[in-house]
């Protein structure tokens, strides 16, 4: 796990320009830097060394097109220390790579180009990446199994060639400026570069009220955008850019085999996933939960090595509760494994959340991701990376949500304008159900557009709020396009599938990735694997949701290592209390403050902020659509005012 950056156009006077691209992200590789500067590019690495800790250094430069061409790293120094003169970066060679993640496979990889000839220098994943494309081109992004975000340079071509993995498990950003491709891992490199002028997006803020996250390609950034997942990009040497989708997900469900079977294939498949997974030169830990995600997963790590650490945290006021640590504990014990928890106390919850909203570069009011921030920050004090369990609700049917279609279904016998008419009478009369009806009358294309449904701001909520509100899609309309690619399948698919596109790489992962990284820390996801997707799109529907069920098979393989009393029960996840905090008087006071204030004043009707916190005060539940503007808030403050990072909150 690392940083990456770089840039095109460059000249010898940008060392300095680079430096501050890298130094800005050395959260994210504390172990070592690399800067490879040459005519026109320059290239940035800070390194977190799992792999080949010795050999495996960034940007990584392979000295010619032969079979037997050696690599070296000359811009890398192991002390983690700064080069010490430009001129070490002027190493030259036919290709030069950075990259960011890990590839699982890379020893099955080198074994093949081994056979073919080809030699290598290190022990790295890196070089293997690196000789992949010598030898297969963009072919060789098919080969891969893992997650992945990296650039390789071509000074013969003098063209850019970079690729983003399977699921968007690994962040790329990139904007085009002044004839210049700059590109990282993080925005808050981008911004370092004198190119780039900072610009609200206000399109995206406008998505963001309804989706709680960032949803489109263009970031908050006008003009920074996100490569996306299964996606590469050719930056040709006339400055012109080439994309292409090298991957989609593909369902080919096997009605024919029975579901003890499907539990085998499960069972099978995520422990080879986990084994692949485990894979590093340093010691790979595991968060643990009170859901089936985490513990199956950290009870197959536990049969790999048993010496393995998990790491849970949850809240203070929850303390003698069953909450996660209590599960957490009880399940550690059971499985004879170590456990490290903590609670979470309010003060350090919000005193965290300037610079929590400064490590996720966009706005992000999930309030979980603080959670996260926190889990991350204990397991780095002991392991370098961990198992985390995203992707199994995908994957697998996790969400309550997917149950809806078959709560539909028991309607299916009344004629959609009836149920319409009967929603519409209902609203009016203040009849619970209306919304049920509605949704009976529908289909997922008409209403479901991620799990912000129903919690974020509705289209025409957010038209209401705003100062100034942009003419954008609504969120029915961004999805549309992955609903058509599926349209053939059955409604919970399509469900799965739009989260796949949206909700899963624009909240879940990203907030993976920037809260492990805040605290130097590799998170790796076993259900992200592309042959435990390649498995999952095998299973039909009847075997992962039912009307009363979620998880069917998955629940049934995760059996096989873990009691039934977790495998069957429901998740809690990260219960944050904002819903309670938010209506005391001290966190109350904070927010209104905010909502009155000259920042909120430039983007909302601040009566109708109010509005909203008071309803939320008065006893409905307001919680996430008060988060979402709150977030956007100190955000700003941060990336558009201060223009610099938040301190490191003390009480942590």
């Amino acid at each position: 796990m690392c940083g990456i950056c770089g840039f095109t156009g460059a000249t010898e006077q940008d060392g300095a320009i680079l430096r501050s691209m890298c130094d800005i992200m050395e959260h994210r590789g504390p172990d070592g830097e690399g800067r490879y500067l040459d005519d026109g590019i320059a290239l940035g690495h800070r390194r977190l060394s799992l792999i080949d800790l010795a050999g495996g250094g960034q940007p990584m430069v392979r000295a010619t097109r032969d079979l037997r061409a050696r690599v070296t790293s000359p811009a890398y120094r192991g002390d983690g220390s700064p080069c010490a003169d430009e001129a070490s970066m002027q190493a030259k060679g036919d290709l030069a790579i950075v990259f960011n993640g890990e590839i699982y496979n890379y020893r099955d990889l080198r074994g093949e180009l081994e056979a073919a000839g080809w030699e290598f220098s290190t022990n790295s994943d890196t070089e293997v990446l690196l000789v992949s494309y010598l030898a297969w081109g963009e072919d060789m992004l098919e080969r891969l199994r893992g997650m992945f975000a990296f650039a390789i340079w071509d000074r013969q071509t003098r063209e850019l060639f970079c690729a983003r993995d399977f699921f968007g498990i690994k962040p790329f950003y990139y904007t085009a400026t002044e004839g210049r491709f700059i590109f990282a891992s993080e925005i808050k490199s981008i911004l370092e570069h004198p190119a780039y002028k900072r610009e609200l997006n206000e399109e995206a803020l406008a998505q963001y009220l309804c989706f709680q996250f960032s949803a489109l390609n263009e970031t908050f950034f006008k003009g920074v955008f996100k490569l996306p997942q299964g996606h590469c990009l050719r930056v040709k040497a006339d400055g012109t850019l080439e994309m292409r989708r090298w991957w989609k997900p593909a369902y080919c469900f096997d009605d024919a085999r029975s579901q003890a079977n499907t539990v085998e294939a499960i069972d099978r498949t995520m422990r080879e996933s986990v084994r692949y997974h485990n894979v590093a030169d340093v010691e790979v830990g595991s968060f643990l939960s009170s859901g089936i995600d985490s513990s199956y997963m950290a009870a197959c790590l536990a049969k790999e090595n048993p010496d393995i650490k998990t790491f849970t945290v949850g809240f203070a006021e929850y303390e003698g509760e069953r909450d996660e640590i209590s599960w957490a504990r009880e399940l550690a014990d059971e499985l004879h494994i170590a456990n490290t928890s903590k609670h979470i106390g309010e003060e350090e919850y919000w005193a965290s959340l300037p610079r929590v909203q400064w490590h996720m570069d966009e706005p992000s009011a999930d309030p979980s991701a603080v959670a996260l921030y926190f889990v991350d920050q204990i397991a780095a004090t002991q392991v370098k990376a961990v198992l985390s369990g995203e992707g199994a609700d995908e994957f697998f049917g996790g969400y309550r949500i997917y149950q809806t279609p078959f709560s539909n279904g028991k309607l299916a016998w009344c004629p959609k304008p009836v149920l319409r008419g009967a929603s519409k009478l209902m609203r009016a009369l203040g009849i619970r159900g209306a919304n049920y009806l509605e949704r009976a009358s529908q289909t997922a294309e008409d209403w479901y557009y991620t799990n912000a449904n129903g919690v974020a701001f509705s289209p025409a909520e957010r038209v209401a709020i705003m100062k100034n509100p942009p003419n954008v899609p609504s969120p029915q309309a961004l999805c549309a396009p992955a609903y058509a690619e599926v349209a053939n399948l059955d409604e919970v698919t399509r469900m799965q599938y739009v989260d796949l596109q949206f909700w899963l790489v624009g909240d879940i992962l990203l907030k993976t990735d920037k809260m492990s990284m805040a605290h130097s820390l590799e998170s790796r996801v076993p259900f992200l694997d592309r042959e435990v997707f390649a498995m999952s799109a095998t299973i039909p529907t009847r075997q992962k949701v039912s009307d009363t069920q979620t998880k069917l098979t998955l629940r049934q393989a995760a059996e096989r290592a873990i009691p039934r009393d977790w495998a069957q029960k429901e998740k809690l996840g990260f219960p944050v209390p904002v819903v309670n905090w938010l209506r005391q008087d001290r966190y109350y006071n904070e927010v209104k403050g905010w909502f009155t204030g000259d920042l909120a004043e430039r983007f909302f009707d601040t009566g109708e902020l109010v509005r909203i916190l008071d309803e939320h005060r008065a006893g409905a539940d307001r919680s996430r659509k008060i988060w979402i503007v709150y977030m956007f808030l100190v955000w700003y403050r941060i990336y558009f005012v201060d223009r610099t990072a938040p301190a490191k909150p003390s009480v942590c």
